[in-house]
């Protein structure tokens, strides 16, 4: 069974955040950003699974900028076995993101999707129940 992990690049969970000075968004220069805490749990949980013979292929997938390819490095390092990017510089809402995870499950049709609980950025909770709907999961 393959098992798809999506992976969210945010903050790091120990910086301080800035505000830019006209107030219209966090300020992200010079700012280390990580993987979110929650998506690593999600890709932990997946090459465990790999591990029990459960999953034959864990396939993580980011939605971001082309700097997000750290976080797909991240996950490879935790094990996953392949990493896709949807490449994008557009501040991506928790809606456009099921959508544009959908077309990726459609793709490649995991046996198992498996998203982190929420991310530590907006706290929305959002995403994996979208995605549930649209891909007619639940």
């Amino acid at each position: 069974m393959k098992v798809l992990v999506a992976v969210k690049r945010v903050i790091d969970y120990n910086v301080k955040i800035r505000v830019k000075p006209d107030h219209s968004d966090v300020d992200l220069t010079n700012v280390k950003m990580a993987m979110n805490p929650f998506c690593e749990i999600a890709v932990e949980e997946a090459v465990r699974l790999k591990e029990k013979g459960v999953a034959s292929e864990v396939v993580a997938v980011t939605i971001g900028p082309k700097a997000a390819q750290e976080q797909l490095r991240t996950a490879l390092a935790l094990g996953a076995d392949r990493a896709i990017h949807v490449e994008t510089d557009d501040k991506v809402e928790s809606l456009t993101a099921a959508k544009l995870l959908k077309r990726v499950v459609d793709d490649e049709q995991p046996g198992l999707t498996i998203l982190g609980k929420q991310s530590i950025d907006t706290d929305n909770n959002q995403t994996g129940q979208m995605l549930a709907a649209l891909a007619g999961m639940g």
